[in-house]
């Protein structure tokens, strides 16, 4: 019975150690370039990807805390991009390939991705880029299955 109960209390009463350590998260950026075209000619700059919005009313900040798929799906694009620094696989690579290119117009161009860290020095934010994808066309990124 003792041993039922310390299985179930730590359902009840949860543990407020969620993180090993905690740093900085990567975000995500992008940017289209034409197909073979070098890096130089980008349609646009470095943009993030899903950027927060600058301001939530307060009918806005209650309803998130109650149904937010996309903050869900941020989460996991965070995870699948810390993934990617400490042990780079291809499958986090597709996985933040397309879910990028889901919400991006179809086109000819080619999709890049950057995984970059900000930090604040002194009063300057720095920004570290630790991680850049290659290339891939977006028809096969938006072709192929989630």
């Amino acid at each position: 019975m003792l041993r039922l109960i310390s299985l179930f209390l730590p359902t009840v009463i949860p543990s407020w150690r969620f993180f090993n350590t905690v740093a900085p998260s990567p975000r995500i950026e992008f940017r289209l370039i034409e197909p073979g075209q070098s890096a130089a000619h980008a349609v646009g700059g470095w943009q993030e990807d899903r950027p927060r919005p600058q301001h939530l009313r307060l009918w806005q900040m209650l309803q998130r805390m109650l149904w937010n798929p996309q903050w869900n799906e941020q989460l996991y694009l965070v995870s699948c991009a810390e993934r990617l620094i400490e042990a780079p696989s291809q499958h986090s690579i597709d996985e933040i390939n397309h879910r990028v290119a889901r919400f991006l117009p179809q086109g000819a161009q080619e999709l890049q991705f950057r995984l970059v860290f900000l930090s604040r020095e002194g009063a300057r934010i720095v920004k570290l880029v630790e991680y850049e994808s290659r290339p891939v066309p977006l028809a096969q990124i938006q072709e192929g299955p989630i």
